[in-house]
């Protein structure tokens, strides 16, 4: 009998723990795979609740929902989806626990608080639904978004300004004055041609709007001149575009962004026509009154290059990589800038016959005959005087060859030295080479030599 007890007592116990060993393993499971759901599994929820939301099949979709928030539950939407299929079932009160989830998880949640607000007002939770409302400026409110822009424009932020002002022109039925408000805080940032497609909007809801007319006439005329001054540079017609910027400067006084764009633009074309005292003076202009720049920057180092001033441009070069690093037209130029520098402190061809870099062959055949003549060994009597005037007649033989030809030229052009020796392949010694290749003062007696004028 003891046996039989102790038996059944044991049996017991067995039962009792596997029971309860089986009931923590089904917990764990169901655990396990709520959260070993996958993000494309809770995905495939979260569409399948819109689906089924959207065909009208609430209970379904709210399954789905069920599965989406359980798998993830610190994703502010699907509480919110969750919540709204509540809310087309009718369970005001089943949806509020959600909507304050997300609102949790996302405090600036702007459509969470709305709806929120407007179920606590429902249920007569007044002051609680206030404070949902007042922590939203209303996205469709023109007043609340017009009063905000104003606010912009006084602490001078006109971009803000046009995210607020440009819903209102569609919440307002005939809104000319947020057209052209936006009209003009467009021109104020220099965006003429936005400028210009808002005042005209304006002008479809009234043509007679005196105000819209007048500004429409402003824009219409100042965009049709900077157009057309781009469109002179495009086709180098440079000396017509300087033409057009300094109208654009007569039109648009008043307006920084204007006048600094054209003083810009007219340093650039006249760096183009080799006009190098003009253009250093009109980009040293730009450049005080829009000292980061670059363009400005790199366009006067352009100038001084002209100018063979390579100090001054390798600075501007510098300077504007600080404002602009990711330029390769500032990267190149300052290369260049720095190799010309470089050449320059050796020997500079345009210096030694007295041209200007932007000089064309006859000018510079012309200042050769010169120099040639007046610093021909034979004009000259003792022997140091003889010795001083070959080096010079090497010099200036030396810069007609590399200037006249288009090779040499664009390589000294470009930094290089085309008669360095440092610059020949297998080059070697510093002796300087006479051009020719020969030397008519190797015999040390009298000679006569035959310019060749080609």
């Amino acid at each position: 009998c003891t046996c039989h007890l102790s038996l059944t007592i044991r049996l017991g116990m067995f039962l009792y723990l596997f029971t309860l060993v089986f009931f923590f393993l089904y917990i764990y499971f169901c655990v396990a795979g709520v959260f070993g759901a996958t993000r494309a599994e809770i995905e495939q929820h979260l569409e399948m609740g819109r689906k089924l939301l959207a065909a009208g099949q609430l209970a379904e979709a709210l399954s789905h929902y069920h599965s989406a928030v359980e798998g993830d539950s610190e994703n502010y939407l699907t509480y919110y989806k969750r919540a709204a299929v509540f809310l087309a079932l009718g369970k005001s009160k089943s949806a509020l626990p959600d909507l304050t989830r997300a609102i949790e998880l996302k405090p600036d949640f702007l459509a969470a608080r709305l709806q929120r607000g407007n179920i606590l007002l429902k249920q007569g939770n007044t002051e609680e639904a206030r404070a949902d409302f007042e922590s939203v400026i209303s996205p469709w409110d023109p007043d609340l978004r017009e009063l905000r822009a104003e606010c912009y424009v006084r602490t001078g932020e006109p971009q803000k300004a046009i995210q607020d002002l440009t819903p209102t022109t569609k919440l307002r039925n005939d809104n000319r004055a947020a057209f052209l408000k936006l009209s003009l805080l467009h021109y104020s940032l220099g965006q003429h041609h936005e400028s210009l497609n808002h005042v005209r909007e304006c002008l479809k809801l009234d043509q007679d709007d005196k105000d819209c007319f007048n500004h429409y006439k402003q824009v219409k005329k100042l965009s049709k001149q900077l157009d057309s001054a781009e469109e002179l540079i495009l086709e180098e017609r440079y000396q017509d575009a300087i033409d057009k910027y300094e109208s654009v400067m007569k039109t648009e006084s008043d307006v920084t962004f204007y006048t600094n764009l054209a003083k810009e633009r007219i340093c650039f074309c006249f760096v183009k026509l080799n006009l190098v005292s003009e253009a250093i003076d009109v980009c040293s202009e730009a450049h005080q009154r829009d000292p980061r720049n670059a363009k400005i920057l790199r366009d006067r180092a352009e100038a001084y290059i002209l100018n063979q001033d390579y100090e001054k441009a390798v600075e501007d070069y510098q300077e504007a990589r600080e404002f602009d690093g990711d330029s390769n037209d500032i990267k190149e130029g300052l290369e260049r800038a720095q190799k010309l520098l470089k050449v320059s402190q050796k020997r500079d061809y345009y210096k030694i016959l007295g041209v200007s870099r932007s000089a064309n062959k006859q000018e510079i055949i012309k200042a050769y005959r010169k120099l040639a003549q007046q610093w021909h060994p034979d004009n000259f009597q003792s022997e140091a005087e003889k010795k001083e005037a070959e080096k010079k007649f090497i010099d200036i033989a030396s810069a007609k060859e590399v200037l006249t030809d288009p090779e040499m030229r664009q390589k000294f052009d470009s930094g290089e030295d085309p008669l360095d020796p440092e610059n020949q392949q297998g080059g070697g010694g510093g002796q300087r080479q006479w051009p020719f290749h020969f030397n008519p003062f190797d015999s040390g007696g009298s000679f006569h030599f035959k310019f060749e004028y080609n």
